[in-house]
Order: C-alpha cells, then sequence, then structure tokens
C-alpha cells in the first residue's frame, strides 16, 4: 500500500510498516522473563550463572544476591512503592523521597533521583505533587486486560490430524489459542513429534462491547477479578474439547495441567481513532504531556509511549535516563 514509516491519521501504531520487524523475529521460550533475566544478570552478575543468550533459559537465579550491602546496584524485592515526593520545592529539591511498603511496615529512602517505571495510571495516586494537566494525562492510559492460559497437553496428535497449529475463534471464551513456538535453546528442547508433550497458549481478553474503549478495559478488569478458576477452567476445557475433538481430543485424558495468568493491567492503551480525536487531528497526546520530566523525576514504562510492547519500555527507559543525566 506504499505507507510511509509515520502513524497516518487513525492508524494504531501496531499497523505502522516495520522493515526490520518484518525481516526479524525472535521468541525466548519463557518469552520476555529471559530479557528481564539477561538484565538482572548484567547489572549483578552474581545472581545468575553464564554468560551468553543460550544459557540464561535453565539458568537458576539467586535471589539472596539481588539486594547486597556491598553491590553497587540493589534489586529490592516484594517491595511496593506507596509514595513519592521531592523534599523541598520541585523546582530547587536536591532529593527525592520514596516510601515502599515491605508487608505491614513502611520504610524510606533518599535519592538525587527517581524514575516512576510503574503504570501510569497509578503515579497520580503515587506522587500527588505532579501538576493536573499531568496527572489527568497520566490517569488516561487504562491499560488492557489479558488473560494469558498455558494448557499443558501430553500430545498434539489432534492438532496435526486437524491440520492445524493456531485457531482464531472471535466468538469462543478465549479468542485465541496456539500451540508452542519451537524454540530449542541452550538445554532447553522444544516438542518436536505430535506424540511428545507441548503446551497451549490461549488468550482472551476480557471487555464489554458498546462502551468505548477505557470503559471496556475497566470492565474487563472485574470480570477478570470476579470470574472463578472453576468457570475458568469448565470454558478451557470446553472449548478445546469442541475445537479439537474431530481430531481425537479428550480434555479429561489429553489436559495435564493449567495455568491462568491473569493480568487486569496487561497492556499499554493505544490511541484509536474512534475514541482519541487527537489522533486524527494531530494535537500533543496525552503520552507526551504524561512523560513529561518534573524536577527530580522522570516517567518511563510502556505507558509513555502508548505502545504496549518490549521496545518501547526500552527506548522509554533509555529517554528517561538521559532526561536524569542532563537535569
Amino acid at each position: 500500500m506504499n505507507l510511509g514509516p509515520a502513524p497516518g491519521k487513525g492508524m494504531n501504531r501496531d499497523a505502522i510498516p516495520n522493515e526490520e520487524a518484518g525481516k526479524y523475529f525472535f521468541h525466548f521460550p519463557d518469552g520476555n522473563a529471559s530479557i528481564a533475566r539477561l538484565l538482572v544478570r548484567k547489572l549483578i552478575p552474581d545472581a545468575i550463572p553464564g554468560s551468553s543468550v543460550n544459557d540464561i533459559v535453565m539458568a537458576r537465579a539467586n535471589y539472596a544476591k539481588l539486594d547486597q550491602l556491598s553491590s553497587p546496584i540493589r534489586i529490592r524485592l516484594n517491595s511496593t512503592v506507596v509514595r513519592v515526593k521531592h523534599l523541598g520545592d520541585p523546582v530547587s529539591a536536591q532529593e527525592v523521597e520514596v516510601a515502599y511498603a515491605q508487608g505491614a511496615k513502611v520504610h524510606i529512602v533518599r535519592a538525587g533521583h527517581c524514575v516512576l517505571a510503574c503504570w501510569h495510571m497509578v503515579i497520580p495516586y503515587i506522587c500527588d505533587e505532579l501538576p493536573d494537566k499531568q496527572k489527568q494525562a497520566l490517569a488516561s492510559a487504562a491499560k488492557v486486560p489479558l488473560q494469558y492460559t498455558n494448557v499443558a497437553l501430553r500430545n498434539w496428535t489432534s492438532f496435526q490430524k486437524l491440520g492445524a497449529s493456531s485457531v482464531y475463534a472471535p466468538g469462543g471464551y478465549h479468542s485465541f489459542m496456539t500451540l508452542d513456538l519451537p524454540v530449542s535453546m541452550g538445554g532447553y528442547q522444544c516438542s518436536r513429534k505430535p506424540e511428545d508433550p507441548i503446551v497451549v497458549h490461549m488468550m482472551k481478553t476480557p471487555c464489554k462491547p458498546g462502551l468505548p474503549a477505557r470503559d471496556q478495559h475497566r470492565t474487563g478488569r472485574m470480570e477478570l477479578f470476579g470470574t472463578t478458576f472453576e468457570t475458568i477452567e469448565r470454558n478451557i476445557r470446553d472449548q478445546l474439547a469442541r475445537t479439537l475433538g474431530p481430531g481425537g481430543f479428550d480434555p479429561a485424558r489429553d489436559i495435564s495441567a493449567i495455568t491462568v495468568n491473569r493480568w487486569p493491567h496487561g497492556y499499554a492503551y493505544e490511541y484509536n481513532s474512534l475514541w482519541d480525536k487527537f489522533w486524527l487531528e494531530g494535537n500533543e497526546t496525552p503520552c507526551e504531556v504524561a512523560r513529561k520530566p518534573f524536577g527530580r523525576l522522570a516517567i518511563a514504562n510502556a505507558d509513555a509511549g502508548a505502545y504496549a510492547y518490549t521496545d518501547s519500555a526500552i527506548d522509554h527507559a533509555y529517554r528517561a535516563v538521559q532526561e536524569i543525566m542532563r537535569s
């Protein structure tokens, strides 16, 4: 269609042509988890053994090494930040105070700068000294709820007999299912024969058709919170039986395990010309307002680009650090 590299009026960013992405595809066996593990190993080498991309998949992390007093870089787990504020006027302050909760206790640390890389919609609750316009822009990033279901099968002969590896089901409980990608790395070997065990990935985006996008996301979030595992399991077994039954699939016999991952705050909100007039008119976008530095605070996360993928998160982490270094 001879489209240019920039988003046209009304185009969602997912529709932007990307020559590099079109030529190259890579997938770790555990998805983006390996990227996080590689970053941790680069920052704290003692925490995760190994030295290559291949050996990261099977490497066992030593969590005791993440938060040591002698380390120049410390990662503190189970520590939820509940308040961030400047010590004094944000224009002239020399420090930022961060309060975080561990269990029933609240602890306070101070730093010269702070990057808020959390969900944008929670930042106004954590940092109430931000300008009202910026708070409003941050709050508009209503994340997309997702349900990622992994079903371990004893074999995938039913898929082979049906001649399918992926199935779209727009009206189904899960709208999409696919066999695990055939990736082997280091000591990890993927399933190679239909008689081998395999994981089926199923995806559901809970929503309420007819509502504006952000309201659909909020409604879907409530559905994720309120649906029991028993209900989800029943729908999984029913959908797989109806889809794969003609290939000989029997859920009682062929399913060995089910894991349901509920992401009430899953993907960053991406602009849509149906609901976001500024996307057509070319005005300043909420994410541009939301990510502006404030005093000694910088703001990152994929929300800062209104784009739900790892490359966006990395780009905006880099930008936030550069802003701090220039301040």
